[in-house]
C-alpha cells in the first residue's frame, strides 16, 4: 500500500511539473509567438513603470481593401477594390492612451528611475536614446480628459518616434500599421461597411461619434469591440496610419493581382492618412473603408516659428494604436517601406 502511495505522489508530482512546464511555455508564447498557432493577447508592461497596453492577435489572410460603389457613401478614393494579403500581427486593444504616451513624451520613465534609483540596462540605454519631442505649448489634452483617454494631437512623426521608443524600451518591434493593415483588422472579416454591418443605426454601440460624444472624445474601450476584440476600431479618435494619402492608389494598384504588403511610402508632408473616423464625425466618417487625408490646417493655431514638427495643435480628433508582426522586418524591408521614423530634421516642417 505504502508503495501505491509512493507511486502516486511520484506521478502526481510529474503531472504537477509538467503542467508548470507547459504554463510557463504557455506564458512565454503569448509574447514571444514564433508561429501564428502560438500567438495569444497579452499584455505588455512599460519597463520601470506601472503602466501596461494589450495586445490582440490579427490573423494572417486575404480581404478586398476599399469600398463597392455600391456601399452608402462611398467615396471615390475607396476604389476601385484591390486584393490584399496580411501577414499576421498583434494590434493594441485600445488606442494609444495618455498614460502611455506621457511616458515617452514627457520622460516620466527618466525621472521614475531617477526617484526609484532604478536599474539602468540595455533597453533603458536605447530608450533613452530615442528623440522626444519638445515640451506643448498649451495642454494637449483641451481639458477633455487624460487617465484613460486617448493621446491626441500628435504629427504622424510623433506617433512613428514613440514606436521607435517603445521597441526599444519593450525588446518587441513595435510600428504604426500600414493603412491595408488597418482596414485588414477594422473588417475583421466582414465585407459591410462597419465591422458590425451597414446599419448605422448600431453605431453607437460600438463608436463614439459627434451624435453621441458630448463633443469630447472618451476613456478607450466603453464601447463593444469588433469581431477580432478591438475597441474603439470606429470613431473616438482617427487613426495614423504609416501611409501618405494618395488619391487614386487602388487605381494605380489596380490589375497587379494579390497585393503584399501595399504601402505608399510619405515623400511630401501632406496630405498623411488616418483611419476609423473621430467623435468629431459624422456615422459615414467611421465606415471601415474611409480615409482621411492630414493637411496643414491641423496645425494652423500653434504659435511656434517655425511650427512644431511633433504636434498637430488643431488635430484634437487624431491619435493612434501600435502594431507589433509576427515576423519582425529586416532592416532593408524598415528602409525599403518606411517602417522606422524619419529623423525629424529630414520630416520638414
Amino acid at each position: 500500500m505504502l508503495s501505491v502511495c509512493r507511486h502516486s505522489l511520484s506521478m502526481q508530482g510529474k503531472f504537477t511539473f509538467l503542467a508548470a512546464i507547459l504554463f510557463s511555455v504557455s506564458m512565454v508564447s503569448a509574447e514571444e509567438a514564433k508561429t501564428e498557432k502560438e500567438m495569444k493577447p497579452y499584455t505588455e508592461k512599460i519597463l520601470n513603470t506601472d503602466v501596461t497596453f494589450d495586445m490582440v492577435p490579427i490573423p494572417g489572410g486575404e480581404y478586398m481593401m476599399g469600398s463597392p460603389a455600391s456601399e452608402k457613401n462611398h467615396e471615390k478614393d475607396e476604389g476601385p477594390q484591390i486584393k490584399v494579403k496580411i501577414e499576421p500581427f498583434w494590434m493594441g486593444k485600445h488606442e494609444v492612451t495618455w498614460n502611455e504616451y506621457d511616458i515617452w513624451s514627457f520622460n516620466l520613465d527618466i525621472q521614475r528611475r531617477k526617484l526609484l534609483r532604478g536599474k539602468f540596462d540595455e533597453k533603458e540605454k536605447a530608450a533613452d536614446a530615442v528623440t522626444r519631442p519638445t515640451k506643448p505649448y498649451t495642454d494637449m489634452t483641451f481639458d477633455m480628459g487624460h487617465d484613460g483617454y486617448p493621446a491626441i494631437c500628435m504629427t504622424q512623426l510623433a506617433a512613428k518616434t514613440y514606436c521607435k521608443w517603445l521597441s526599444e524600451k519593450t525588446g518587441h518591434y513595435y510600428r504604426l500599421p500600414t493603412e491595408a493593415e488597418w482596414e485588414y483588422a477594422c473588417r475583421a472579416g466582414t465585407k459591410t461597411a462597419y465591422s458590425f454591418g451597414d446599419n448605422a443605426a448600431n453605431l453607437d454601440d460600438y463608436a463614439w461619434h459627434y451624435a453621441n460624444c458630448n463633443d469630447s472624445y472618451q476613456k478607450v474601450g466603453q464601447k463593444k469591440p469588433n469581431p477580432w476584440g478591438l475597441y474603439d476600431i470606429h470613431g473616438n479618435v482617427s487613426e495614423w496610419v504609416l501611409d501618405q494619402y494618395i488619391p487614386d492608389a487602388y487605381k494605380k494598384w489596380s490589375g497587379k493581382g494579390t497585393l503584399k504588403f501595399p504601402v505608399n511610402v510619405p515623400t511630401t508632408l501632406y496630405p498623411r492618412v488616418a483611419r476609423g473616423g473621430s467623435w468629431d464625425d459624422e456615422p459615414e466618417a467611421l465606415r471601415s473603408a474611409n480615409r482621411i487625408a492630414s493637411s496643414a490646417d491641423w496645425k494652423i493655431q500653434d504659435p511656434q516659428i517655425p511650427q512644431s514638427i511633433w504636434y498637430h495643435t488643431d488635430a484634437i480628433m487624431v491619435g493612434f494604436r501600435v502594431v507589433r508582426p509576427l515576423t519582425v522586418p529586416t532592416a532593408e524591408e524598415r528602409k525599403k517601406y518606411g517602417l522606422d521614423p524619419a529623423i525629424p530634421a529630414d520630416e520638414g516642417r
